[in-house]
């Protein structure tokens, strides 16, 4: 909603307001330790460094208690997300091979979490639970992928004292982890030092919130219900879904498009590598992938659950939204052709969504009807 409101925003009279608020500088700390950066940039890189946090708490979980924590069950989706990636990335380079935004590779090989789930739950018993519990693994492993190449690949000049110090930080923060401290707001204390350090270190800062939430405990005490990590994630889930996702929408989807922009999306390279990337790299990845590693007996498909069913939900898996709009930020950013980029993701994103969801409703069958076994 967020992401069509920037859109009409961004192309009605009222364009330069939203120009001039998202460009309006503002300065957080004191004296040495303040900064002073644009709001769009303490959206990009502050609160969606919150919002990396919460991934790094779900990569956790599902890698301890979830369902990565064992080779047997992570096989299937590991090998579904690396497809996803790689195929979707093949797309874009050899498109974009001799030109300018080679750079933008990564764009099309993101998959929302948030809204490849919202689909999923509005179809309901179409969709057998145990495809819903692939497509989230496989979405938990994309964004494992999406942050080394974030820290590898979009990586300023480094700034070794103040990467140092960031290190350093770490240390103490596994060590509290290892003494099994459990108060969030230590945690969170040191999450703040950590992003300034990796900020100025040159290393993106949305790793660290990645970092800290794989160093929140998720082990409970015996005199506490619930653990560090639970808590923590039930505390941050209604400010991701409510107010972090759809200020970052508003922030970074406001293209202004006319007649040549519209033109370009069917022309550009760069355009159809990152639209056709994400609406069929990701389903012919995922899907091929997916295949070989069970014919290779590598992995199973849970009980329940058919071809037609990971190929629905591989067709879900386009949906780049905002992991794509945050990578082509930080490929493209500075870019005429940013726009252009932003547009594609949206129109890769929404082919995915719709037809993805067409092809599960027409395709689907309620889960007691379902007479599918698992593939050995």
């Amino acid at each position: 909603m967020t992401a069509v409101l920037a859109m009409i925003w961004a192309n009605s009279p009222l364009a330069g307001f939203y120009e001039k608020i998202f460009d309006t500088h503002i300065t957080i700390g004191f004296g040495k330790f303040s900064l002073t950066e644009p709001l769009k940039l303490w959206i990009n890189d502050g609160l969606m460094a919150v919002f990396f946090f919460a991934v790094g708490l779900e990569i956790k979980r599902e890698l301890i208690i979830g369902e990565l924590n064992s080779v047997r069950k992570a096989a299937l989706p590991v090998a579904g997300a690396l497809g996803g990636m790689l195929l979707p990335a093949l797309i874009f380079i050899a498109l974009n091979w001799n030109g300018d935004n080679i750079r933008g590779w990564a764009i099309p090989t993101a998959t929302d979490i948030a809204f490849a789930m919202g689909v999923m739950r509005l179809l309901g018993s179409r969709i057998p639970r145990s495809a819903v519990v692939f497509l989230t693994a496989l979405a938990i492993v994309d964004d494992i992928g999406a942050v080394l190449i974030i820290a590898l690949v979009y990586t300023s000049k480094l700034n070794l004292s103040t990467l140092a110090i960031g290190m350093l930080i770490t240390a103490l923060l596994l060590a509290l982890n290892r003494f099994r401290v459990s108060a969030l707001h230590v945690y969170f204390i040191g999450g703040i030092i950590l992003w300034f350090a990796f900020f100025k270190s040159g290393i993106h800062p949305t790793v660290a919130g990645v970092l800290l939430g794989l160093l929140i405990p998720v082990r409970h005490r015996k005199h506490h219900r619930e653990s560090p990590l639970h808590r923590a994630e039930k505390a941050l889930l209604p400010w991701v879904s409510f107010f972090i996702m759809p200020v970052f929408a508003l922030a970074n989807a406001g293209i202004k498009t006319d007649l040549q922009l519209l033109r370009d999306i069917i022309t550009q390279p760069l355009a159809i590598g990152i639209a056709v990337g994400l609406f069929a790299g990701k389903q012919l990845g995922i899907t091929l992938f997916s295949f070989v590693s069970v014919k290779l007996k590598l992995a199973s498909l849970p009980k329940g659950v058919g071809w037609k069913h990971i190929y629905g939900t591989a067709i879900v898996g386009g949906i780049g939204f905002t992991m794509s709009l945050f990578v082509a930020d930080l490929a493209l950013g500075g870019s005429a052709d940013l726009s252009l980029a932003k547009l594609s993701i949206i129109v890769g994103s929404l082919l995915s969504g719709l037809v993805g969801a067409g092809y599960i409703l027409i395709t689907g069958r309620s889960t007691a009807d379902l007479k599918e076994v698992a593939v050995d």
